[in-house]
């Protein structure tokens, strides 16, 4: 099909995450809200509609809890966020939300890269904060609150004061709270020994999943990328999953084909063609195995 290669996937906007997250409901719209928004869980959270499927967004965000629960995905791989905890997930990465507890509080941040280019920072989110890395564990469990608290009120009062001639204290404000979660958390790795060789390869494979699905089709072809032999790739992600590096290929392209077919108008053998099935039926049966339902029933979910 020509083209395909050139296509990329959409990324929702503020608005259209909107419209994804909420059912017939729209958060308070100041001024920064598309390149900087922060608000409190609890006001959000009687809106959504659970379970919010996956998705890509085209800003930054994070959650910080206070009390309660909530799971959240980041890939293929599942996240339980606890009080004290921080979930950061970088632009355009595959989420979704599975679970909301009913006492759940905290603050929900969302913010373009961009602001922090505006005024007199010049700060490469992936650089200086690792947890905001494609391929990095999201979780982070803070030591010691000391000035976090205070930040996120002052961050929460400055955008709802929604004066554009103090806008630029909000970057700043914003990156001295990154910095102090840099310093005071350690990032919650999936195993208790980050030196895992057979770890690190899995991790490194389901990121490779994800950036290249539309380009690789089998294992033998990840396994090259990853510069080790087919064999031994399979030994790792089942030591660490188990489950096969097919498997997780599987995952990943049925995960892949939900955010194709809720954000793009792609026809369902367009899709099947950039997840590597050539055949629209082969794909339909492939999708309703795991999914228990057709790529048209999904693709109508919620309308």
């Amino acid at each position: 099909m020509a083209g395909e290669k050139d296509f990329k996937i959409p990324s929702l906007t503020t608005s259209q995450f909107d419209e994804f997250l909420f059912q017939g409901w729209k958060p308070p719209n100041y001024p920064s809200y598309h390149k900087f928004h922060i608000t409190k869980i609890a006001q959000y959270a009687k809106h959504l509609k659970i379970p919010v499927l996956p998705h890509r967004r085209t800003v930054n965000f994070f959650i910080f809890l206070t009390q309660g629960k909530a799971i959240r995905s980041k890939g293929l791989n599942r996240y339980e966020i606890l009080p004290g905890h921080f979930y950061f997930l970088p632009a355009d990465q595959i989420t979704s939300l599975e679970y909301v507890s009913a006492d759940a509080d905290g603050y929900y941040c969302h913010f373009n890269s961009a602001i922090f280019q505006e005024g007199i920072l010049k700060i490469n989110l992936e650089k200086d904060f690792p947890f905001f890395r494609f391929n990095a564990a999201p979780l982070v469990k803070i030591k010691d609150m000391g000035t976090l608290p205070n930040l996120l009120k002052i961050l929460e009062h400055e955008y709802m004061l929604g004066d554009a001639n103090r806008f630029d204290l909000i970057p700043m404000y914003l990156a001295t709270l990154l910095k102090e979660v840099n310093k005071q958390t350690d990032v919650l790795e999936l195993e208790s020994n980050p030196n895992n060789a057979a770890l690190r390869i899995t991790e490194q494979y389901k990121d490779a999943l994800q950036r290249f699905i539309r380009d690789k089709k089998t294992v033998a072809e990840f396994a090259d990328y990853l510069s080790i032999s087919k064999n031994h790739l399979h030994k790792c992600v089942k030591s660490v999953t188990g489950k096969s590096a097919h498997s997780l290929l599987a995952n990943m392209r049925i995960l892949e084909s939900k955010v194709l077919l809720r954000q793009t108008d792609l026809s369902i053998a367009e899709i099947a063609f950039n997840v590597g099935k050539v055949d629209q039926s082969d794909f339909t049966r492939f999708f309703k195995s795991h999914t228990g339902m057709t790529p048209g029933d999904y693709r109508k979910i919620s309308d």
